[in-house]
């Protein structure tokens, strides 16, 4: 059920997150702000998640991901622990190959700044029973 339809501003919607929609549940959207080149080995992205949208299990291969919660709440979980939530201010380091997924609550919106070195593999999606009500 999606009740919050607030989008943060922060760094801009961006558009609508066709490229990984295979990966997620609900509606994403992403906003590029820095791509690699020369010295710069990591991209940086803002990722706005509706209320409900969730990334599927997924691993970050030769490198991390660091995400900063810049608004809304919403759950990180890593592989065989709990879910805890998230919310604006949180920083979250996931290291390389750590099975893991984010995203909105049920009823809120949650948009994060996401660091991210090296490549992705998803995985399965994160089902109803194992995202928190």
């Amino acid at each position: 059920m999606t009740e919050d339809k607030k989008i943060p501003a922060l760094f801009g919607q961006g558009k609508k997150n066709e490229a990984y929609d295979a990966f997620f549940i609900g509606q994403s959207y992403l906003s590029h702000l820095v791509e690699p080149h020369e010295n710069i080995d990591f991209t940086l992205a803002n990722v706005t998640f509706e209320a409900g949208c969730r990334n599927n299990w997924h691993v970050h291969q030769d490198g991390y991901q660091i995400l900063l919660v810049t608004d809304g709440e919403g759950w990180y979980q890593e592989w065989g622990k709990p879910a805890r939530a998230i919310k604006a201010g949180d920083v979250i380091v996931t290291h390389e190959g750590v099975k893991h997924w984010h995203g909105a609550s049920r009823t809120k919106s949650m948009s994060h700044i996401a660091i991210t070195k090296g490549g992705g593999q998803f995985f399965e999606a994160v089902d109803e029973a194992t995202y928190p009500k």
